[in-house]
């Protein structure tokens, strides 16, 4: 009598269970893995048309918490212009902004209108990089290192840029970046650069690449001394640093030899040779070996020559599928790359189409009349 009572109410609560909206068995289940949301929140958000779903599926433990601030936020981000649709997104693609306080997200607006124009402005930033504006820390710090920024006079642009796209520049102490800063400065006078032309040297550096602050100074010591030692002058330092920006204070001496030890060997060129290489592609200086060993490979399945090579390094800077479909295109008209220069087939995709626009121009002109009128295709 008893395993019959049992069964049947086994039975029962699962025919319960069934019934039940989804809803109501996700905020019933108390595991570890799946907290019971904070409907409040839920309700909240819903109301201002964000999608929950995704929210749930990749920030779902923000539903959870206890505290959070969503109407607040909302106000907030509306009083700096944003729309309906702006609002659902910022808190889809960055659903922790809930969890700020209020009064701390109001201190943040204040410090990032320092150095932008207006709430307009600052609103376009906060939609491109939610995570950087809303990520609370270290007040102190942030406004002392747009203090210290400003006092450099770079411009607003640069400064609100920086923020957005490597906020951990302004949370760590003032004095790393006075370092960082000042290092570059030494670099920079030291092969040559002129002390009137640093701010616009420095302004940019600073935008082509905006983690410049978060490299150590002495990573810059270190990348530079090894190429010193390598015989490139203060000129052709200079000139590498302003070209490959903060990579080069990511590189390390014993991976730029060996990248400059294959070069040498598959080139078979000399010293001279190789720092022109370096000079006209810096690039390689951080390329790891499987990727150079690649790309020579396909340059010479192509039936390219190590001297083309020699004359065109920046070839080395497009990858094999681009490089084999850039001599495909020439070949339907009628240009050989093994008999002529590389140097149509380098650059930019715009530069490689004007190059390929001359070669079409030429293909349809009639050679004993040049400045007769091009053949229209319905001709």
């Amino acid at each position: 009598m008893l395993r019959i009572t049992s069964a049947t109410l086994y039975t029962c609560s699962q025919r319960v269970r069934l019934l039940l909206p989804p809803s109501a068995s996700t905020s019933t289940d108390t595991s570890p893995s799946k907290r019971v949301e904070n409907q409040r929140t839920v309700d909240s958000l819903y109301e201002l048309s964000v999608d929950i779903r995704k929210v749930r599926k990749f920030r779902g433990w923000v539903l959870s918490e206890c505290s959070a601030y969503v109407s607040e936020t909302a106000d907030l981000l509306r009083d700096m212009g944003a729309d309906t649709t702006a609002i659902a997104h910022i808190l889809e693609t960055h659903p922790e902004a809930i969890l700020c306080r209020p009064e701390d997200v109001a201190t943040q607006r204040d410090l990032w209108l320092s150095v932008c124009p207006s709430k307009r402005q600052l609103m376009n930033i906060i939609e491109k990089f939610p995570a950087s504006f809303f990520t609370l820390t270290h007040h102190g710090n942030q406004r002392a290192n747009i203090l210290y920024l400003q006092n450099l006079r770079l411009s607003k642009r640069i400064i609100s840029k920086l923020m957005a796209s490597a906020p951990q520049s302004f949370s760590q102490p003032v004095e790393r970046n006075q370092e960082v800063i000042h290092t570059l400065r030494e670099i920079y006078l030291d092969l040559g650069g002129e002390e009137r032309n640093l701010r616009v040297w420095l302004q940019k550096l600073l935008s082509q690449n905006p983690y410049i602050l978060l490299r150590p100074a002495e990573a810059w010591r270190d990348s530079l001394g090894f190429l010193r030692e390598e015989g490139f002058t203060t000129e052709e330092l200079l000139s590498l640093v302003s070209s490959l920006r903060a990579s080069i204070a990511e590189l390390k001496p014993e991976d730029m030899q060996r990248a400059m030890d294959y070069i040498e060997a598959a080139l078979c060129c000399s010293k001279d040779e190789l720092k022109q290489v370096v000079i006209h592609c810096p690039a390689v200086l951080y390329y790891s070996l499987p990727t150079l060993l690649g790309r020579f490979q396909g340059l010479m399945d192509a039936g390219v020559t190590m001297d083309q090579v020699k004359e065109s390094p920046n070839v080395l800077e497009l990858t094999t599928q681009i490089v084999l479909y850039r001599i495909q295109k020439l070949a339907s008209y009628g240009y050989d790359i093994r008999s002529g220069s590389l140097a149509v087939i380098v650059g930019t995709k715009k530069d490689f189409e004007a190059s390929y626009g001359k070669l079409q121009l030429r293909q349809q002109r009639p050679l004993f009349n040049p400045v007769a009128p091009l053949k229209s295709a319905e001709d």
